[in-house]
Order: C-alpha cells, then sequence, then structure tokens
C-alpha cells in the first residue's frame, strides 16, 4: 500500500528537454484568454443567465476568488516543478501516485470531454453563419444523435432536431445522424497541434486579438440597449429580485460558469515549452484570470440588463441573440458576433487539443501509461502519437453524446482537481526564496481563516435566514441536494478552520480550498454518479498497468536488485 502513495522528487534538471521552449509571458496571457473566454461566453452563459438570472455575476465573482486562489497554488508549484503535466504533475510529488493517477484521469475527462462540448458549440455557430450567407448544411448532418432521438421523443419544440430526425437516411437500420462540423473543426485543430506548438501559438495570438477586439465592441454598443428594470424581476412571489430563483437557482448554473474557467488549468501543461517558465508562467495564468473575470462580469451586466433572463431558455448563441430582431434589433451586430463565436470557440478548442496530449506525455513519461504516449515528433517537437489519440478520443464521442451530459460531466472533475491542487500547497513544506522566481506568500491562517469563515457563515444567515432554517430538510424535491450539500460543506469548514489554528496553515491555498469545496455543493447526485464511474474505470486501468510499470515501480526494483 505504501507505494500508492509514494511521493516523486522533482529537481532542476529532472524535466525533458524535449519540447521547445518559445513561448513568452504573453503568450501565457493569450493561451489563457483563448481557453477562458471562449464557449463559456459565447454559449454557456445562456443557460448559466437563464438559472440563475441576474444574480449570476455573483457566481462569476465567487468563480473567480476560487480560480484566483487557485491560481496562486498553481503558481506556486509551477516555480517549484517546472514540467509539463499540471495538477498531475503537482499531485505526484505532494499527495503520490494513487492521487496523482486520479487527478491524470479527471485531466483526461476534462479536456476530452470539455472539447467535445466545444466541437458542438462551433458546429452549432458555423452551421448558424453559413445559413446567413445562403448556405444549407442538412439538419441530420448538423447535430448529434442522442440530441435529435431525445427531441423527437420528448415532443420538443426545436424544428431543427426534430427535422434531423425526420429526415436522416436509415442506413444499416439506424438513421444517419452525424454532427460533420464538429468532426471536422476536431481533425483541423489537431493537425494544428501535431504540427507544432509555435504555429499554434502564432494562431492562436491572432484569433485571441480578434475576438477581444469584438467582446469589447459587444459591451461598448450594449450599453446603449441596456434596461436597469431587467436587472431586477419579479420573483414567483412577484417580488423585484436581483436573484429571482433564490441563491439555489445561481448555484444551479455553477456547471455552466465554471466551464468557462477550466481552460486556465491548461496553461499550467505548457510549463516545458515556457521561457523561465519558474517566472512567466505563474504571471501569465493570474494575468489571463483577473482579464477573463472582468470580461464575463461586464457581458454578463450588458446581456441581463438588454434582455429579460427568462429569454435565454436553450439559447446557445447569447451574445448574437442579444442584437437578434426580437430584441436589439441591430442585424450587423448579430452578424459580426456570428463570425467572432467562431474565431473565439476555434482558440478554446485549440488550448484544450494541446492540453490533453501533454497529460498523457507526462503520465507516460512516469511509466503510468504506454511508452508510446512519451513519443516526441522528430521534426515537430510535439508528443505526436498522444495528439493523434486525443483527436480520436474527442471524434468518437461526438457520434453518441450530447451538450448538456458533457457539461456537467467536465466541470465537476476540473473543479475536484483544483481542491487536491489547492490541497496539495498546504502539504509541501516551505520553499527557499530565489530572484526571478513566483513564490506565494505565506499568511497564517490561524485566527484569520476562522474569523473569515464564521463571519460569512453569520453574514449569510442575516442574509438569507429562511434558507438556513430549512437547512436540514434533505428531502425536499427542489433543493433538498443543495441543502445537503450545503450540510457537508459546512462541517467540512469546521474541520479546516480546526486544521488552520493547530497547523498554523497558509491562508491563500486555504482559501482556494474552501471556494472550490463550495462550488461542488452546485453538482447533483448525477453529476457524482458519472464522475465516480469514471474514477472506478481509471482505477481499474491504474491497479491492471500503472501499479505494475510505475517508473517509482520500477527504479525501488532496480534498486532493491
Amino acid at each position: 500500500m505504501s507505494q500508492l502513495f509514494r511521493r516523486k522528487r522533482y529537481n532542476e534538471n529532472d524535466h525533458s528537454t524535449g519540447l521547445n521552449r518559445v513561448l513568452g509571458v504573453w503568450d501565457i496571457v493569450f493561451f489563457g484568454l483563448a481557453a477562458i473566454i471562449g464557449a463559456g461566453s459565447f454559449s454557456s452563459l445562456g443557460e448559466a443567465i437563464f438559472r440563475g438570472g441576474p444574480g449570476v455575476i455573483s457566481l462569476y465573482i465567487i468563480c473567480g476568488i476560487a480560480c484566483g486562489f487557485t491560481a496562486l497554488s498553481y503558481a506556486e508549484f509551477a516555480s517549484r516543478i517546472p514540467t509539463a503535466g499540471s495538477a498531475y504533475t503537482y499531485a505526484y510529488a505532494s499527495f503520490g501516485e494513487l492521487i496523482a493517477w486520479i487527478i491524470g484521469w479527471a485531466l483526461i475527462m476534462e479536456y476530452s470531454f470539455g472539447n467535445i462540448y466545444v466541437a458542438f458549440s462551433w458546429s452549432d455557430y458555423f452551421t448558424s453563419f453559413v445559413e446567413r450567407l445562403g448556405f444549407h448544411i442538412p439538419d441530420f448532418l448538423s447535430t448529434s444523435y442522442p440530441e435529435a432521438k431525445k427531441a423527437f421523443e420528448s415532443g420538443s419544440e426545436n424544428s431543427e432536431l426534430i427535422n434531423a430526425w425526420n429526415s436522416a437516411p436509415v442506413i444499416g437500420g439506424l438513421k444517419f445522424i452525424v454532427d460533420v462540423p464538429a468532426l471536422i473543426i476536431n481533425a483541423l485543430i489537431t493537425g494544428l497541434v501535431y504540427i507544432g506548438v509555435k504555429e499554434s501559438k502564432n494562431f492562436n495570438n491572432l484569433l485571441v486579438l480578434l475576438k477581444l477586439a469584438v467582446i469589447f465592441l459587444i459591451i461598448a454598443v450594449g450599453v446603449a440597449y441596456v434596461n436597469a428594470d431587467n436587472w431586477t424581476p419579479a420573483n414567483a412571489q412577484g417580488v423585484q429580485s436581483f436573484m429571482p430563483n433564490g441563491f439555489s437557482g445561481v448555484m444551479a448554473a455553477v456547471s455552466g460558469v465554471f466551464f468557462a474557467y477550466i481552460g486556465f488549468d491548461a496553461l499550467s501543461v505548457l510549463s516545458e515549452e515556457t521561457k523561465n517558465p519558474q517566472k512567466n508562467l505563474p504571471r501569465g495564468m493570474i494575468i489571463s484570470l483577473v482579464l477573463s473575470t472582468v470580461i464575463y462580469m461586464a457581458l454578463t451586466l450588458v446581456l441581463t440588463g438588454i434582455v429579460h433572463y427568462k429569454k435565454f431558455e436553450g439559447i446557445g448563441d447569447p451574445l448574437a441573440f442579444i442584437f437578434s430582431p426580437d430584441n436589439a434589433n441591430l442585424p450587423w451586430m448579430e452578424f459580426v458576433v456570428s463570425i467572432t463565436a467562431i474565431v473565439a470557440i476555434t482558440t478554446v478548442l485549440l488550448v484544450f487539443q494541446m492540453g490533453q496530449p501533454r497529460i498523457w506525455y507526462a503520465m507516460s513519461r512516469d511509466g503510468l501509461m504506454p511508452k508510446k504516449f512519451s513519443e516526441i515528433h522528430p521534426k515537430y517537437k510535439t508528443p505526436s502519437f498522444a495528439t493523434i489519440v486525443t483527436g480520436i478520443a474527442v471524434g468518437l464521442p461526438i457520434l453518441f453524446t450530447d451538450k448538456t451530459f458533457i457539461l456537467d460531466f467536465t466541470s465537476i472533475g476540473t473543479i475536484f482537481a483544483f481542491v487536491l491542487v489547492n490541497g496539495g500547497i498546504l502539504l509541501m513544506p516551505q520553499k527557499e526564496k530565489r530572484k526571478g522566481r513566483f513564490h506565494l506568500p505565506y499568511v497564517n491562517s490561524k485566527f484569520i481563516f476562522p474569523v473569515l469563515f464564521l463571519g460569512g457563515l453569520a453574514g449569510f444567515y442575516f442574509w438569507q435566514p429562511g434558507f438556513f432554517h430549512n437547512l436540514l430538510e434533505w428531502s425536499d424535491p427542489a433543493e433538498g441536494e443543495f441543502r445537503l450539500s450545503v450540510t457537508v460543506y459546512i462541517l467540512i469548514n469546521f474541520v479546516l478552520v480546526y486544521l488552520s489554528i493547530t497547523k498554523n496553515l497558509n491562508l491563500i491555498p486555504l482559501l482556494g480550498l474552501s471556494s472550490c469545496l463550495y462550488l461542488l455543493t452546485g453538482m447533483t447526485h448525477n453529476n457524482w454518479f458519472w464522475f465516480l464511474l469514471w474514477f472506478a474505470i481509471g482505477l481499474i486501468i491504474y491497479f491492471c498497468y500503472g501499479v505494475k510499470h510505475s517508473k517509482l515501480e520500477q527504479d525501488l526494483n532496480g534498486d532493491l536488485k
């Protein structure tokens, strides 16, 4: 059992030199903006607003704070361990091999399933765009089989999905329904990532500049059409409220909101392709996170100010929707946003598709995955085999899954990884300060964390007393799951209060741990079921292959001989 939690020790010369170090701090910032501002703003933002109303902006603040603390923890790990692998590598150094495998498996889920959702979103915008140009892609070639089938069986009013089911040709007894644009963009991005990080960097930076310019245009133009009354719509009781569906309604949007932030984790896998990663990587991560959070808050205010939040139900293109004839009625802006959405979502695909091969590369180098995954292309200096497998891993599920399932599945795995990253920093010893490197400040949490948590708990009680009066009513069909999750969260934080007092823990990663744990309270039992099933599959693979081929295990056996 001891080998399962044996930690890997890293040093300055422990990283590979097979990858090209071509990325500077602003390249990291641009990759961060590419990953964070994309599908989250151009697709899932609409569903988040529908669930949480204007108050969903508070969830962006919570997620931004949670990710901010987590980014500092990532930055501290990056300054200690300048190798590819992201949270996987960091968990290996702090928790040991088994937890590292679990995190690596979670990241594979994050990038693969995240890119499936992004590919679907890209297809939606692309199909809509070519329609405006007068070209029609048959409905059965621009949607997924499960979505069309579900719409038909439920009697959906979505005419495109119903038509896809009714008009699809039958081959071998099955209706032929395939999202061809999603498959094509996945193949093209896989090819670009295969060629090299330098080419990907230049392509990405150009697209990010275009994307940011249009987002600022959306905010500038949209402000003139804001109706402040939309920020305080009436709730079910007819009372004007910033949170018309209550705070539980806001938390129900956590998957859609947090999906926007999962991209910044991908930056840490670029350590071995970053110049001076101990300095540039932390700076780039933090700058991109701050800029993205501010942009999301501004977009949320503009969208909820122009259009009543209930109108965003089922809207997959919210930024274009606010300029449609039924709303602001600006066709030229609707057209511009549609083009930009294609660009924005392409950059997200690019960053995610770069992330996963480097996770497999790191795990393979440690012996937990077959050696083929750590193979570097002699010309392009990229993890070539892992990149190809990534393209296949994203492409195949496009044939038999749908967006809603993927969105929830991806977010829970990422938040869980963030929890372990913050926890890992709490376990790491203090390091010697060196000039030119990021150093996470130490702030003793002994008194501050108990005051913050207990004070925040008291403040929330006075703000929402009704919620606490019903906190233990877990059988309620509407809010029972959320109440149970909050109860568990409060109990865990009392344990953290005790540890902060007795162990003098660093306040920064402790706040990151607490805030990320809070985000998990918005997950349903279905999220947890599929999440645990995915990990069960991963554990089977680990115990059948990883335990035997682990480099740490082989080194130990070699020493014993």
